[in-house]
């Protein structure tokens, strides 16, 4: 009822309103209630609560909100998609065509008071890919994902609140079982349980008297998992896949690993992951492990030197991504160059398709996320040279959106003491 909250729209007060050669339209909706309708396909209907929408919706609001449920109803019934088709049968219906078609109000006034006899509910949404979604495991739409990313400290942006009100929410029994740093490793390691087991623990105190292992097989098995499969085993090979097809492919969980099977990996909150968080993954994490590895091979143990192996190698490409020199460098194109990030100093706000990168040229990840860095559509207004150097070539002003790009340390610095 309360869906297409997935994307976030940089307004900056306004300011993206005045860019040359873009306008706004619209606006006579925002902060109103009502309906907004995708104009394209089947015409999917959505309650309206007064964001800024993009091109292909329109914005439905009541004269009296009144009949904002009246008016809900009908929109998301077959029989509007099929009266509205039948008069405009264009790929992208036109917004006076939305509300050009019959409308028995007395029927839909029945309908309504059926279906919300205490009128319409709050906002709220059960899918973790929404602004709404408050966090909750158990009644989520994909609840092993919501589980992992709890037990990794990441936080919705409505988590803290309750439904209806907008004071925090009191803190449920899964926040105290959350990782401190945002860093769980499959293996047990630095005298911490295996992932699995830590996860488990999870779903247990989100399930409550309702847990049972019956309720685990059953999750996995909706997971696209065989039977008989472990929570572990689902960790190692099919979470971090199905991470990033749940969200977009704009990964917050990542999943960094050796490369082998029984070898070293580690879940980590992106959100969280700082230089130090880094540094800690690397030294602290990573170093036990190694460590391990280097006594079991000294007493003999099958396979310890070729874990010991696969897991200074992951030592060695996250201390690269550490210091960021080409091709382990951060790039944001819409950033001077004084303000590139030297080494692992990520923005959070430049987004994962730009923090990623790094990790997925070293080749840490479990499996690489659906990202491209070619050239993005559209051009740049004019930039100066020395703070956009990507944006020229051949001493000429190209404007191109280009994000296959490295740059040196030294280049950022340079640029960082030319400032006045």
């Amino acid at each position: 009822m309360y869906g297409g909250r997935e994307q976030i729209l940089d307004w900056d007060d306004g300011a993206l309103g005045t860019s040359p050669g873009t306008y706004i339209k619209g606006r006579k909706a925002w902060e109103n209630h009502g309906v907004v309708v995708t104009q394209m396909r089947h015409l999917p209907a959505t309650l309206y609560t007064g964001e800024l929408f993009d091109e292909s919706a329109a914005a439905i609001i009541p004269f009296e909100q009144r009949h904002l449920a009246v008016i809900y109803c009908y929109c998301t019934s077959l029989e509007y998609g099929e009266a509205v088709r039948a008069m405009d049968s264009s790929r992208k219906v036109t917004n006076k065509n939305l509300v050009k078609v019959p409308f028995d109000l007395a029927h839909w006034q029945a309908v309504a008071a059926e279906k919300y006899p205490a009128g319409l509910p709050e906002p709220h949404s059960d899918d973790p890919t929404q602004w709404l979604f408050r966090g909750d495991i158990a009644t989520s739409t994909d609840p092993l994902q919501v589980a992992v990313a709890r037990l990794l400290k990441y936080r919705w942006p409505d988590q803290d609140k309750k439904p209806g009100v907008h004071t925090p929410g009191s803190p449920d029994a899964v926040d105290a079982l959350a990782d401190d740093d945002g860093i769980v490793c499959i293996p047990a390691v630095r005298n911490e349980r295996p992932a699995a087991e830590r996860l488990t623990e999870v779903l247990r105190a989100a399930y409550g008297a309702t847990w049972t292992d019956g309720v685990l097989d059953k999750l996995l098995a909706d997971a696209g998992c065989k039977a008989g499969t472990s929570l572990d085993e689902w960790l190692r090979t099919k979470f971090f896949e199905q991470h990033c097809k749940r969200f977009h492919q704009r990964p917050f969980v990542w999943h960094i690993w050796d490369g082998k099977k029984d070898g070293f990996s580690a879940l980590v909150n992106y959100h969280l992951l700082t230089f130090s968080t880094l540094q800690t993954l690397t030294y602290s994490y990573l170093g036990d492990w190694i460590r391990a590895q280097e006594a079991e091979a000294k007493a003999g143990k099958t396979g310890a030197d070729a874990r010991l192996l696969a897991a200074q190698e992951l030592k060695a490409k996250l201390e690269l991504i550490l210091a960021g020199e080409p091709p382990y460098d951060i790039f944001v194109r819409w950033k001077p160059l004084h303000e590139q990030a030297v080494g692992w100093h990520p923005d959070l706000n430049d987004g994962v398709r730009m923090n990623i990168r790094p990790f997925v040229e070293a080749g840490v990840l479990r499996k690489g996320a659906n990202i491209k860095w070619t050239k993005d559509r559209g051009k740049e207004p004019t930039r100066a040279a020395a703070d956009y150097p990507w944006f020229w070539a051949a001493g000429a002003f190209t404007g191109d959106r280009v994000n296959d790009v490295h740059l040196k340390s030294a280049d950022k610095m340079t640029a960082r003491g030319n400032r006045p």
